[in-house]
């Protein structure tokens, strides 16, 4: 059978045997009148007054958005937003890139993100995570970290947090409170938000809310200086909006995680000796640290000992900046590298991302289908497929003939488990 596989922005085709099990999300269709659903959004949020009568034209807004890494339609809800705003001047605005510890977007990025309009007429800052001066103190969560969160966000007199609901390989969900926490945090909280004892929690996982240590931290976050409005979206695997979540931080994203958890969620009765994935195209696999995340999705379903492959493009290589390469290179072996993190007094911004990835490289063999050169791959303790069906036959005639199969075409848009 051939199977297209979200890849870069064309997907990539492969022919797979025909007993292979295809795992994808229901499909849901885009809203047929999106700028309506949109307004009606807005005006009649959850647990919350409409946008409109809550903000006053002398208010200083801050709009906190998702970086290029995710795939959140900026370029919407940000029109959207300042539609139903009009009332407020534009030098009253300030949209705050939700970089976490990831790199600036570029002035060419943004446009991408938001539109020439947008960039034009509204002054735009990307999150520093790595300097104090432009942090705000709020104090320490209940779990000892220190806090702090980006000022012109704290000083602001109206707070608006955008961004898009899926599962999440440790905070549950996305969207909700992960769009303060770590999107626009300092890097000794995002250090103490990933530390290796909260990433390596049983219950910090996909799908899980209640009791998962990462969501509660960045819930108690973001509450710490509570964002007034939430503006949150679904998509499907086209990257359409399936639905609008508004309102209140904590009930509007809790109806939206619910509402994902239903179409996104796939029970499985068995694992696979091997699953094929991707990383859901671009912008989501522009990377090999966020390639990860498909990985992982994977992992849930893949027998130990097992095989997967992974097809995500990485047209930003591993990338070079942060940490995660250097990382890499700490281990001869994955499981050198978890007895490394694991250690206490071992403390290193995106060590979050190995741990995740070495958990899985301890469990079954990865393969990576990608821009990345061999060489790169191999620092990485990948391995490198050229051709993704070659690559099937001999791990065949190692499982066997009629080893189990499955493939998740739009890798981490859908979240499989075995029950």
């Amino acid at each position: 059978m051939k199977i297209k596989l979200a890849y870069g922005r064309n997907g990539l085709t492969v022919n797979l045997p025909d007993n292979t099990e295809v795992i994808e999300p229901i499909e849901i269709p885009a809203l047929k009148d999106e700028n309506a659903e949109a307004a009606r959004a807005l005006r009649q949020p959850i647990g919350s007054m409409p946008l409109k009568d809550m903000v006053s034209a002398h208010d200083r807004v801050c709009i906190v958005i998702s970086d290029i890494t995710r795939p959140t339609p900026n370029h919407k809800l940000v029109p959207w937003i300042m539609n139903e705003l009009a009332h407020v001047p534009d030098e009253n605005f300030v949209i705050i890139n939700g970089t976490g510890s990831h790199r600036d977007n570029t002035g060419e990025e943004l446009v991408s993100m938001l539109g020439s309009d947008i960039v034009d007429r509204i002054r735009i800052i990307n999150n520093n995570a790595q300097d104090t001066k432009t942090q705000a103190y709020l104090g320490r969560t209940k779990g000892g970290a220190e806090v702090y969160l980006n000022r012109e966000y704290v000083e602001s007199d109206f707070r608006i947090v955008t961004g898009f609901i899926e599962p999440h390989f440790f905070a549950g969900f996305s969207g909700g409170p992960k769009g303060i926490m770590p999107g626009i945090a300092g890097i000794d909280t995002i250090m103490h938000f990933h530390n290796a004892s909260m990433i390596g929690h049983p219950d910090s996982t996909w799908g899980v809310i209640d009791g998962n240590p990462v969501q509660e931290e960045a819930t108690e976050i973001a509450l710490m200086c509570r964002p007034h409005f939430l503006f949150n979206v679904a998509l499907n695997g086209n990257k359409e909006i399936t639905q609008f979540f508004a309102g209140d931080l904590i009930e509007a994203h809790r109806k939206g995680c619910e509402y994902v958890r239903e179409h996104a969620m796939v029970r499985c009765s068995r694992p696979y000796d091997i699953v094929i994935t991707s990383n859901s195209g671009y912008p989501l696999d522009q990377n090999l640290y966020q390639a990860v995340k498909g990985m992982s999705a994977a992992h849930r379903i893949v027998k130990k000992g097992g095989a997967i492959i992974c097809a995500a493009e990485c047209c930003d290589g591993l990338p070079n900046h942060g940490n995660y390469a250097k990382i890499l290179k700490m281990g001869r072996s994955p499981g050198q590298l978890l007895e490394i993190i694991q250690d206490p007094g071992f403390k290193m911004f995106d060590q979050w991302q190995v741990q995740k990835q070495a958990i899985i490289q301890t469990w079954a063999e990865v393969y990576v289908y990608s821009s990345i050169p061999e060489s790169v791959l191999e620092q990485a303790m990948f391995k490198k497929t050229d051709n993704m069906e070659q690559t099937l036959d001999k791990l065949l005639a190692v499982y066997g003939k009629d080893a189990s199969i499955a493939v998740m075409p739009l890798g981490p848009l859908t979240i499989p488990y075995i029950g």
